[in-house]
């Protein structure tokens, strides 16, 4: 919780005073009365004295004055509602490395099959895009509304040479960016990149994710695969196998200097929930929502409670 005025808490200073006020009254009334009567005589002269109950209103009364101050400071909670207007662009590698079956059925497939899932979860007024990247990347799919358009589009799928993930990251951006405006703004963008390893060719993808960073759109990196990966492919005549093990700390740092956050997925089921997760995530957005009137409305019921059992137990207000 938070507050939009806070200042206006240093009121609530005043409260510990008001106490230390009271606890002098008590003890000028005992003064006075003692100078009166003999203490022998105290217990036949006021023989039901109230004890703790005249305290009760005056604490009562303390908390509703706390509960008011705290009002009058504009307290507020932040809540999650769906975003309406909202653009995410799905970045798939395609390197000869995402054929690699450590993860089944391979870490394209799985991929693929996660981000379908994504796309099923995702608000409907959410426009998509894709694109895929290898040596250079290429758009699939513009953002759109129209999720089916997206999930077709992974069929054009198809893998070659090279991982180039900084010009991939500003292609993104250029889409988000040019998306049409509504009411007069651009709709809140994000990038979903997943990708086995690092950038290889192209532009350099931290001075990238630093440009998205300056245009507010962050960069959820995926690093999917394990230290175990293979692929094979012919060298000649002969089969070659080659390790290709996940390298998930470019990813890391693009999503760090991006504002977004990077995650690892080291098999189909963790990758489903990776995506899972972004959907719940980026089909939402936090909001603040002021909370005053729960907070003066309890403060107002303390002050009547506090006032009736004052009436009731001592015929006045306070």
């Amino acid at each position: 919780m938070s507050f939009a005025s806070p200042l206006v808490l240093l009121a609530l200073l005043a409260i510990p005073l008001l106490f230390i006020w009271y606890y002098g009254e008590q003890r000028r009334r005992t003064v006075t009365a003692s100078a009166f009567v003999s203490p022998a005589l105290t217990a036949s002269v006021a023989p039901r004295r109230p004890r703790w109950r005249r305290h009760v209103p005056l604490l009562i009364m303390a908390l509703a004055l706390a509960a008011l101050i705290a009002a009058a400071a504009r307290p507020q909670r932040t809540v999650a509602v769906p975003i309406t207007n909202g653009a995410i662009m799905l970045a798939n590698d395609v390197s000869g490395s995402m054929n690699a079956t450590d993860v089944v059925p391979s870490r394209l497939g799985a991929a693929e099959n996660a981000a379908k899932r994504f796309l099923a979860k995702v608000p409907s007024t959410v426009q998509v895009g894709l694109i895929e990247f290898a040596r250079k990347p290429t758009l699939l799919q513009s953002p759109t509304t129209d999720h089916s358009l997206t999930v077709n589009a992974f069929t054009q799928l198809h893998t070659s040479g090279g991982t180039a993930v900084g010009v991939t990251i500003d292609t993104a951006i250029n889409e988000l960016k040019n998306l049409p405006l509504i009411h007069g703004k651009r709709p809140p963008g994000a990038i979903v990149l997943i990708s086995d390893g690092a950038s290889n060719v192209g532009s350099d993808p931290l001075a990238a994710a630093r440009q998205a960073r300056a245009d507010h759109i962050p960069i959820y990196t995926v690093a999917i695969g394990t230290s175990r990966g293979t692929i094979q492919f012919k060298r000649g005549t002969r089969t070659v196998t080659a390790s290709v093990p996940v390298s998930p700390q470019q990813l890391g740092q693009i999503a760090q200097l991006s504002g977004g956050r990077a995650f690892t997925a080291s098999n189909a089921a963790g990758l489903s929930a990776v995506y899972s997760h972004l959907a719940a995530q980026l089909g939402r957005k936090h909001v603040k929502d002021e909370i005053t009137a729960t907070f003066a409305g309890g403060g107002l019921v303390l002050l009547l409670i506090g006032s009736a059992l004052s009436l009731h137990w001592f015929g006045r207000l306070v």
